[in-house]
């Protein structure tokens, strides 16, 4: 898992290159047949594979090899989102909590450019959204999106915790992890006949959309926490950060209705919000927050991930 791919850099741990097609294959059968999942965590766990063994093939030493690696994990990323400088700096952020590799910084880029090209090429259009009522910048517009920016803060920790302890119980009670999957699978299938719809099943790009929109329902949130819960828990492969958009999206939204600021503005500070909290990212959060929804509304985005950073552990 992702786990791996960080471990390998902050040490020596070598990545075995099997991981990018059976991360590949994983991924797409977890979509394929409704998990609860996203791409990112696939997007770094077969970039990094990719980069590392190209890394050993080319007897790089164990620096560039880290290097390399970071290169691989920004690439796909990029491809993937369309989001070449959040890319480029995620995959340096992410390593350590409070620390930037700021020696993979130019081969990152160089990674994260030449995948964005290559994936355009091949017709896949950057995620971009457009917020179009985007309040002025009063002192009681501020204090509501920073009570916004502690609730995503709080959202993420309770995401946080609960997978961890989810991940715990399953290995607590099913060791076998084919039965593991079996179990998550079915109750992931049973949930989708509750709730009578396929909203939660994958990635959930387009209730994304619908959020932004400014149209989103108020359990949305909750069932899209449960619904990844028990599909990552299980073992299912994708990675947390695209339901993290999915839950801070909806999230954002319902407390815009409640609160009568714009449902699209509150929604799109909520995603940026509870991906700070989950990644710990504060830099790449603001980066993606202006690569998806531009420079309009710069200020509230910082305001939101230095909070939800601060607060969220």
């Amino acid at each position: 898992g992702t786990n791996r791919i960080i471990s390998s850099i902050r040490t020596s741990k070598a990545i075995p290159f099997r991981m990018a097609p059976l991360i590949f294959v994983s991924t797409v059968i977890t979509h394929l047949f409704g998990g609860s999942a996203g791409r990112e965590g696939a997007a770094l766990q077969i970039g990094g594979s990719i980069g590392s063994s190209i890394g050993k093939v080319l007897k790089l030493d164990e620096k560039d090899i880290h290097i390399i690696t970071m290169c691989g994990m920004s690439g796909v990323f990029s491809a993937l989102f369309g989001t070449p400088i959040t890319a480029t700096i995620f995959s340096m952020e992410v390593i350590s909590v409070g620390v930037l590799y700021y020696v993979a910084f130019i081969p990152c880029l160089v990674s994260a450019y030449i995948s964005l090209h290559f994936a355009e090429h091949f017709g896949i259009k950057p995620e971009a959204f457009s917020i179009r009522h985007i309040p002025k910048a009063d002192i009681e517009t501020i204090i509501r999106v920073v009570i916004l920016s502690v609730l995503c803060a709080g959202v993420s920790m309770a995401f946080c915790f609960i997978i961890n302890k989810t991940t715990k119980l399953y290995k607590r009670y099913l060791s076998n992890p084919y039965l593991r999957a079996a179990v998550g699978g079915m109750v992931v299938v049973l949930l989708t006949v509750l709730v009578q719809t396929h909203d939660y099943n994958g990635a959930g790009m387009d209730v994304i959309a619908k959020a932004l929109g400014g149209e989103a329902r108020y359990e949305a949130f909750l069932l899209k926490i449960l619904f990844t819960v028990i599909s990552i828990s299980a073992g299912f492969k994708g990675g947390e950060i695209v339901p993290s958009f999915f839950i801070g999206s909806t999230f954002g939204c319902i407390f815009g209705q409640l609160i009568g600021l714009p449902a699209e503005f509150t929604a799109s500070l909520g995603m940026v919000g509870v991906f700070c909290g989950v990644t710990n990212c504060p830099i790449a959060s603001l980066l993606i927050g202006f690569e998806l929804f531009g420079y309009q509304n710069a200020y509230y985005l910082l305001i939101v991930t230095a909070i939800s950073y601060m607060l969220s552990g």
